[in-house]
């Protein structure tokens, strides 16, 4: 059975336009030390479309993107 994920930190991102929603996603992330992981909470439309990609970009890890009741989604991200 898969052990959960242990989210070390939460950002919440929801309201925050592109290109900040990445901007704080970065400094967030530059905090944490290499294997943590960092939950962000983004708006549907272009902050789901654009900041995981950016993320992959940077080698992280990706371990889990859904979306929550509100329309808003949940990415995990372990940082490389």
């Amino acid at each position: 059975m898969d052990q959960p994920i242990e989210i070390t930190t939460t950002k919440n991102l929801r309201g925050v336009s592109c290109p900040m929603n990445l901007v704080y996603t970065k400094v967030a992330l530059a905090a944490l030390k290499s294997g943590q992981v960092l939950e962000i909470i983004l708006d549907n439309g272009a902050p789901i479309n654009n900041v995981p990609g950016s993320v992959l970009k940077e080698n992280h890890e990706i371990l889990e993107k859904k979306q929550l009741p509100d329309g808003a989604w949940s990415v995990l991200v372990r940082k490389a």
